[in-house]
């Protein structure tokens, strides 16, 4: 079930044939995680890119005031890593955790030029997910800067309907860069104007 998750996300960018997949299940490994541990800590290597086919995840980094910021959430059929430890194999700036039990698709930094050359269709659909990534990244920083609390918050609500769902709301506060006091009254806000 997981791998086939992991099989259907690929062939919307690339298509594989029945030999690239029983290949490609060779060089991945699946993985539970139980809500509340960590996929990855900060300061470790990343040793691997995770694929989420159940549950939830947060990467975020803790400030020296021992303050949590939340810079990414994660759900199925999404991607949760620490790019530049994994691409350069140096300390994690990130820790990522689950939120829910989960359950990922893992490629090991050790065999994917093996899995590349083997399956070369494979670094075509990492470069398409890493410009999307990219692309995704840039998006929010410029909706950080030009957007207020109010409509970081409502843009984050209709994208991201699911999510705001499952995770707790200090969490999204976390997120969106705002106290969860303040998340209250934006909240307190939107629900007066209706």
């Amino acid at each position: 079930m997981a791998l086939n998750s992991l099989l259907a996300y690929i062939n919307n960018y690339v298509s594989l044939t029945e030999e690239e997949e029983r290949l490609l299940e060779t060089y991945v490994t699946k993985r539970t995680y139980l809500k509340g541990q960590y996929i990855l800590q900060q300061g470790d290597i990343c040793r691997h890119s995770s694929f989420i086919t159940k549950g939830c995840s947060k990467m975020f980094v803790v400030d020296a005031d021992g303050q949590e910021h939340i810079i990414m959430l994660a759900v199925e059929g999404w991607w949760n890593s620490d790019i530049a430890s994994f691409i350069n194999q140096k300390p994690a700036d990130f820790n990522i955790q689950c939120i829910e039990d989960t359950e990922i698709v893992q490629f090991h930094y050790d065999t994917i030029e093996t899995v590349y050359t083997l399956v070369p269709k494979l670094e075509k659909f990492f470069r398409k997910i890493l410009e999307r990534g990219l692309a995704a990244s840039q998006k929010r920083i410029i909706r950080n800067f030009t957007m207020t609390a109010k409509d970081r918050y409502l843009y984050f609500k209709a994208s991201y309907p699911d999510i705001d769902q499952r995770i707790p709301q200090y969490m999204v506060a976390s997120y969106l860069g705002i106290t969860k006091e303040f998340l209250s009254k934006i909240k307190s806000q939107i629900a007066q104007e209706r």
